[in-house]
């Protein structure tokens, strides 16, 4: 079992950063692959990003490259996400999700995760 903790969101103006952070319990962290996806106002949820157990690949949605980074640090059992030039298309709950180290599914599939954390709001204004 796996528990995924989110922080750091908070309402920010257009342009501003921010970075999440995603802690994790339970001693296989470093064989999970982790994700970010996000869930806009009346919208559906969507990826942002994701990266490998060893971080050798990452992925980004379309919308975020450029301007977030996923990273992690195994030792902390922790996953960020940094954004940068943030706008208010942005805004959103976001949450981490922990899957298996290798799996059929693509990484923007979030059924490819088992884990979720609660989410954390991100409110970006114009």
């Amino acid at each position: 079992q796996v528990q995924l903790v989110e922080s750091g969101g908070g309402l920010v103006q257009a342009g501003d950063s921010l970075r999440l952070s995603c802690v994790a319990s339970g001693r296989t962290f470093t064989t999970y692959f982790l994700g970010w996806f996000r869930q806009p106002p009346g919208k559906e949820r969507e990826f942002v990003a994701a990266v490998q157990a060893d971080s050798t690949n990452i992925y980004n949605a379309d919308s975020v490259k450029g301007r977030f980074t996923i990273s992690r640090d195994n030792a902390k059992r922790t996953v960020y996400l940094q954004m940068n030039a943030l706008g208010p298309e942005d805004t959103a709950v976001y949450y981490c999700a922990a899957g298996p180290m290798f799996s059929n599914r693509r990484p923007d599939d979030a059924d490819r995760y088992n884990y979720w954390g609660q989410g954390t709001q991100v409110t970006v204004s114009s």
